[in-house]
């Protein structure tokens, strides 16, 4: 189980767990892609790291016989990205691993590091919000499952307790419908200046996240229920303007918060535009 010193490699998510209640300082590293970054920058430096690569049990994309989809938390995001599970409202999961920085991260990243990591600008977060997922975290004492919208708590934390490993993405039965990832960054593969996660299903049901515009992805029941009612010009306006108020955006390299907050609605717009010329929604 024990690697070189500080480095433990589990082969079931059990040890992993016992690992996690008797090193209260471990890091738990799946792909690697954002806690290797932060490491060579010297961001963090945990006391000993717990590689969850070995544990067969978290990988994989599983559908149930009723339809739902359960991601595991080491499920890489090209696999999810050419994952044939994805159709109809589901397929802005599969539009988001695409979009994400490039093919190298995108073999080596994990959809369990990238919600873990809880950055803004990544992009499964509010693709994770717009598709109604939870997200399901064990313990050495149990396990449970959490909305995806009450997740995400603040600039880079989540729900998850130090001790605690999530397991998986869990997926409701796809809809027919359409499914966006709309996102706007200064290059291909970049982190989102902001981004809009649109899951709309022919029966009218919507949901939307923004990312980028603030500590977690916005969402809101308020601006669901009018899109969900109504595509219309004065429904997706005034969406737009629900968003823009419960945005909180920053001033970076990227652009200004309020650029940020320009571009809310008109990304809105274009990713109703866009779900409706699919011909699906």
């Amino acid at each position: 189980m024990k690697g070189k010193a500080g480095l433990f490699r589990p082969t079931t998510l059990a040890e992993a767990l016992e690992l996690l209640a008797t090193l209260p300082d471990a890091k738990l590293i799946a792909g690697g892609a954002s806690l290797v970054a932060m490491m060579n920058a010297r961001i963090v430096e945990p006391a000993a790291l717990v590689d969850l690569a070995r544990i067969g049990e978290l990988t994989g994309i599983v559908q149930s016989p009723t339809g739902e989809i359960a991601i595991g938390v080491m499920t890489r995001h090209c696999e999810i990205a050419n994952a044939a599970a994805f159709t109809g409202t589901l397929s802005v999961i599969a539009d988001a691993a695409k979009q994400i920085a490039n093919a190298t991260v995108r073999n080596m990243g994990t959809i369990g590091g990238a919600i873990a990591h809880a950055d803004p600008g990544l992009d499964f977060p509010p693709a994770i919000i717009a598709a109604q997922a939870t997200v399901e975290i064990a313990s050495s004492t149990g396990s449970g499952r959490i909305p995806a919208r009450e997740f995400f708590v603040d600039w880079y934390t989540t729900r998850l307790d130090p001790r605690e490993i999530i397991v998986a993405v869990h997926l409701p039965k796809p809809k027919p419908g359409a499914g966006i990832y709309l996102k706007h960054a200064r290059v291909a593969g970049d982190f989102a200046i902001v981004s809009i996660a649109l899951s709309s299903a022919r029966d009218g049901e919507t949901h939307v996240a923004v990312g980028g515009c603030g500590p977690t992805p916005l969402s809101s029941l308020e601006v669901d229920t009018i899109l969900s009612s109504s595509h219309g010009e004065a429904a997706v306006a005034q969406a737009g303007e629900l968003l823009v108020a419960l945005s909180d955006p920053i001033d970076d390299v990227r652009g200004s918060a309020d650029y940020r907050r320009k571009l809310i609605p008109r990304m809105l717009h274009r990713a109703l535009f866009e779900a409706s010329a699919r011909g699906d929604a």
